[in-house]
Protein backbone atom coordinates (compact mmCIF):
# COMPACT_ATOMS: atom_id res chain seq x y z
CA UNK A 1 0.00 0.00 0.00
CA UNK A 2 1.30 3.47 -0.91
CA UNK A 3 2.17 5.98 1.80
CA UNK A 4 -0.79 8.26 2.53
CA UNK A 5 -0.06 11.87 1.58
CA UNK A 6 -1.38 15.04 3.21
CA UNK A 7 -2.89 17.34 0.60
CA UNK A 8 -4.63 20.70 0.65
CA UNK A 9 -7.66 21.07 -1.62
CA UNK A 10 -9.34 24.39 -2.35
CA UNK A 11 -12.74 25.31 -3.70
CA UNK A 12 -13.73 28.84 -4.79
CA UNK A 13 -17.22 30.31 -4.62
CA UNK A 14 -18.41 33.59 -6.11
CA UNK A 15 -21.50 35.46 -4.95
CA UNK A 16 -22.90 38.99 -4.90
CA UNK A 17 -23.92 40.70 -1.70
CA UNK A 18 -24.67 44.19 -0.41
CA UNK A 19 -23.91 45.54 3.04
CA UNK A 20 -23.51 48.76 5.01
CA UNK A 21 -21.09 49.47 7.85
CA UNK A 22 -23.08 51.33 10.48
CA UNK A 23 -21.08 54.08 12.19
CA UNK A 24 -18.18 53.81 9.74
CA UNK A 25 -16.44 57.09 8.92
CA UNK A 26 -16.24 56.56 5.15
CA UNK A 27 -18.43 55.83 2.14
CA UNK A 28 -18.99 52.20 3.17
CA UNK A 29 -21.52 53.46 5.73
CA UNK A 30 -23.90 53.54 2.75
CA UNK A 31 -25.50 50.42 1.30
CA UNK A 32 -23.21 49.12 -1.43
CA UNK A 33 -22.38 45.78 -2.99
CA UNK A 34 -19.50 43.55 -3.93
CA UNK A 35 -18.85 40.43 -5.92
CA UNK A 36 -17.23 38.27 -3.25
CA UNK A 37 -14.88 35.38 -3.92
CA UNK A 38 -14.67 32.89 -1.06
CA UNK A 39 -11.84 30.34 -1.15
CA UNK A 40 -11.89 27.49 1.35
CA UNK A 41 -8.84 25.23 1.68
CA UNK A 42 -9.12 21.89 3.44
CA UNK A 43 -6.22 19.73 4.59
CA UNK A 44 -6.31 15.98 4.93
CA UNK A 45 -4.95 12.62 3.93
CA UNK A 46 -5.62 11.21 0.49
CA UNK A 47 -7.78 8.10 0.77
CA UNK A 48 -5.88 5.05 -0.43
CA UNK A 49 -8.47 2.28 -0.75
CA UNK A 50 -8.44 0.81 -4.23
CA UNK A 51 -12.07 -0.33 -4.23
CA UNK A 52 -13.51 2.70 -2.43
CA UNK A 53 -15.46 5.16 -4.66
CA UNK A 54 -13.57 8.10 -3.07
CA UNK A 55 -10.13 6.49 -3.60
CA UNK A 56 -7.50 9.15 -4.30
CA UNK A 57 -9.49 12.00 -2.72
CA UNK A 58 -9.17 14.09 0.43
CA UNK A 59 -12.84 14.99 0.05
CA UNK A 60 -15.24 14.66 -2.84
CA UNK A 61 -15.48 18.16 -4.36
CA UNK A 62 -19.25 17.62 -4.72
CA UNK A 63 -19.59 17.13 -0.95
CA UNK A 64 -17.27 20.07 -0.28
CA UNK A 65 -19.33 22.32 -2.58
CA UNK A 66 -22.61 21.27 -0.96
CA UNK A 67 -21.39 22.22 2.55
CA UNK A 68 -20.28 25.71 1.54
CA UNK A 69 -23.11 26.40 -0.90
CA UNK A 70 -25.92 25.43 1.51
CA UNK A 71 -24.45 27.14 4.58
CA UNK A 72 -22.97 30.30 3.08
CA UNK A 73 -23.62 31.01 -0.60
CA UNK A 74 -27.34 30.17 -0.64
CA UNK A 75 -27.87 32.35 2.44
CA UNK A 76 -25.80 35.39 1.48
CA UNK A 77 -25.90 35.51 -2.34
CA UNK A 78 -27.91 38.50 -3.59
CA UNK A 79 -28.76 39.57 -0.07
CA UNK A 80 -28.42 42.75 1.93
CA UNK A 81 -26.44 42.22 5.15
CA UNK A 82 -26.89 44.66 8.02
CA UNK A 83 -25.82 44.85 11.64
CA UNK A 84 -28.82 43.83 13.75
CA UNK A 85 -27.60 46.17 16.50
CA UNK A 86 -27.87 49.22 14.25
CA UNK A 87 -30.86 51.48 13.52
CA UNK A 88 -31.16 49.66 10.16
CA UNK A 89 -32.86 46.82 12.02
CA UNK A 90 -35.71 49.18 12.95
CA UNK A 91 -36.42 50.28 9.38
CA UNK A 92 -39.54 48.47 8.16
CA UNK A 93 -39.05 49.77 4.61
CA UNK A 94 -35.92 47.66 4.19
CA UNK A 95 -37.60 44.33 4.90
CA UNK A 96 -40.75 45.41 3.05
CA UNK A 97 -38.76 46.49 -0.01
CA UNK A 98 -36.12 43.75 -0.22
CA UNK A 99 -36.91 40.06 0.07
CA UNK A 100 -33.45 38.88 1.16
CA UNK A 101 -32.14 40.86 4.14
CA UNK A 102 -29.78 39.20 6.61
CA UNK A 103 -29.34 40.85 10.00
CA UNK A 104 -26.15 39.71 11.71
CA UNK A 105 -24.96 40.26 15.28
CA UNK A 106 -21.77 42.02 14.18
CA UNK A 107 -20.48 44.79 11.93
CA UNK A 108 -20.55 43.12 8.47
CA UNK A 109 -16.95 43.94 7.56
CA UNK A 110 -14.98 41.57 5.37
CA UNK A 111 -13.12 40.30 8.45
CA UNK A 112 -16.26 39.61 10.48
CA UNK A 113 -18.04 38.01 7.54
CA UNK A 114 -15.07 35.69 7.12
CA UNK A 115 -15.24 34.60 10.78
CA UNK A 116 -19.00 34.03 10.46
CA UNK A 117 -18.53 31.96 7.30
CA UNK A 118 -15.82 29.88 8.98
CA UNK A 119 -18.06 29.19 11.98
CA UNK A 120 -20.94 28.14 9.71
CA UNK A 121 -18.93 25.31 8.12
CA UNK A 122 -16.16 24.29 10.55
CA UNK A 123 -18.25 21.64 12.33
CA UNK A 124 -19.64 20.29 9.04
CA UNK A 125 -16.28 19.25 7.60
CA UNK A 126 -15.56 15.53 8.11
CA UNK A 127 -13.52 14.96 11.29
CA UNK A 128 -10.43 13.57 9.50
CA UNK A 129 -10.15 16.84 7.54
CA UNK A 130 -9.37 20.33 8.82
CA UNK A 131 -9.93 23.79 7.43
CA UNK A 132 -6.42 24.99 6.62
CA UNK A 133 -7.38 28.49 5.56
CA UNK A 134 -10.27 30.54 4.30
CA UNK A 135 -10.08 33.73 2.23
CA UNK A 136 -12.82 36.24 1.44
CA UNK A 137 -12.09 38.67 -1.40
CA UNK A 138 -14.31 41.73 -1.16
CA UNK A 139 -12.75 43.45 -4.17
CA UNK A 140 -10.04 42.33 -6.60
CA UNK A 141 -7.46 44.09 -4.38
CA UNK A 142 -8.90 43.68 -0.85
CA UNK A 143 -9.44 40.51 1.13
CA UNK A 144 -9.32 38.91 4.58
CA UNK A 145 -7.76 35.55 5.40
CA UNK A 146 -7.89 33.10 8.30
CA UNK A 147 -5.26 30.40 8.81
CA UNK A 148 -5.61 27.50 11.25
CA UNK A 149 -1.94 27.79 12.20
CA UNK A 150 -2.57 31.32 13.52
CA UNK A 151 -5.48 30.33 15.72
Amino acid sequence: MAKTQTIRVTKKFTFDMAHALYGYDGPCKNIHGHTYVLSVTLKGKVLVEENHPKNGMVIDFTDFKKIVKENIVDIFDHSLVLNANSPHAQLQDITNTFEKVNYVQYQPSCENLLIDFLNRIITLIPSAITINNIKLEETPTSYAEWFAEDN
